[in-house]
């Protein structure tokens, strides 16, 4: 097996991932479908060497030990993929994901401009949410480089592995890798407010003990970024707060209507046209009445209602923007009614718009 041949026909075909597993030919992924080469099924041998040109000794080594990698790699004249090399069934596997070269802007991804406005604020905790693969990275790197062209900043990224790659322009950034430049994300982040950054950036936040140093980082003064493996504002608020022990929940709580600022949830849906996905998004801003909501369990039932309601403020659900793209015939109806949180009500509100206009 050549694997930068099939590296570069990944990138050709716009591939969003690569698989590579023992007994079965390399299978792209191509807006969300499993597409599997014209070519021989993989071998033992195949995936080891593959495996040894991906990782360095060091990988190797933490690989052997750990049956798991998740790295960034540089292919020279392809692109930068992030790589996680797994065992299954005794044998190797491996996923691949390109990573861009150049970070796309907020409205080349055709995400909504409140994440500029979300961008420029000053202190408080910003997340990203969404499953894996649904642009959390990419959205991210977007916010990050949007204050990189536009403010005087020092940025400070902890990330497992680094993916995106920043060039300073107005502002400075320091990228830490876990297992590279720093043990893990409690000691990096135990030391990084001695590093006189104004914005962290961390990668993924997987625990509690980094779930309170960025609360904290954030409530004295400064701007975290982060991402969740969440599927919209109501349960991400919901992830927070069970990172804690129940004697702490309404600290969290009061902490989190001080420093909470702003959710962005993702979802990634095929175009109706087959030329790529479109990100559906649900957001919400910290406003008089999220801070309220958040204060009391009860209350905070009724967030995901304020969030629809919240227009004025540039907030919206998922089920909102899934409506807006069904009725610019971004995608298609089955993709609408498969994505949609509340299935029925969508039908009934589309029901509803074709009587009206049927009527005018």
């Amino acid at each position: 097996m050549d694997l930068q041949s099939i590296l570069k026909k990944m990138i050709e075909a716009g591939a969003s991932d690569l698989h590579l597993k023992v007994g079965t030919p390399p299978i792209f992924r191509i807006n969300a479908e499993l597409l599997p080469l014209k070519m021989d099924s993989l071998t033992q041998e195949d995936l080891r060497r593959s495996a040894s040109s991906l990782m360095t000794k060091e990988q190797q080594k933490r690989f052997v030990d750990e049956k798991e990698a998740d790295f960034g790699i540089g292919v020279p004249g392809i692109s930068r993929f992030r790589a996680n090399i797994y065992i299954q069934r005794g044998s190797i596997a491996i996923a691949l994901r390109p990573i861009p070269r150049e970070i796309k802007t907020i409205e080349e991804l055709n995400l909504p401009p409140i994440l500029k406005e979300l961008a420029y604020t000053t202190r408080g905790v910003i997340l990203v949410t969404g499953t894996t693969g649904s642009g959390k990275s990419t959205t991210l790197a977007s916010m990050i480089e949007y204050i990189n062209k536009n403010k005087r900043k020092h940025v400070i990224t902890i990330e497992d592995p680094i993916e995106y790659l920043f060039s300073d322009k107005k502002s400075v950034i320091s990228q830490r890798e876990i297992g590279t430049d720093t043990e893990n994300f409690a000691t990096s982040l135990k030391h990084i407010l001695r590093q006189d950054p104004d914005i962290i950036m961390i990668g993924e936040i997987r625990d509690t003990e980094t779930m309170e140093v960025a609360l904290k980082a954030a409530d004295t003064g400064h701007l975290v970024f982060s991402t969740l493996h969440t599927l919209n504002a109501a349960e991400t608020i919901n992830r927070v707060i069970s990172f804690f022990p129940p004697y702490q929940h309404q600290h969290v709580r009061v902490l989190m209507s001080s420093v909470l600022k702003g959710i962005i949830s993702l979802r990634l849906l095929p175009r109706k046209d087959g030329t790529g996905m479109i990100p559906a998004t649900e957001i919400l801003v910290s406003t008089p009445t999220i801070r309220e909501y958040l204060l009391e369990e009860m209350k905070t039932m009724r967030i995901p209602e304020a969030i629809r309601e919240g227009k004025q403020y540039h907030m919206h659900s998922f089920d909102q923007t899934i409506m807006s793209l069904y009725k610019e015939g971004v995608i298609d109806l089955e993709t609408a009614l498969e994505s949609v949180t509340n299935p029925d009500e969508f039908k009934m509100r589309l029901r509803g718009i074709e009587q009206s206009s049927a009527r005018w």
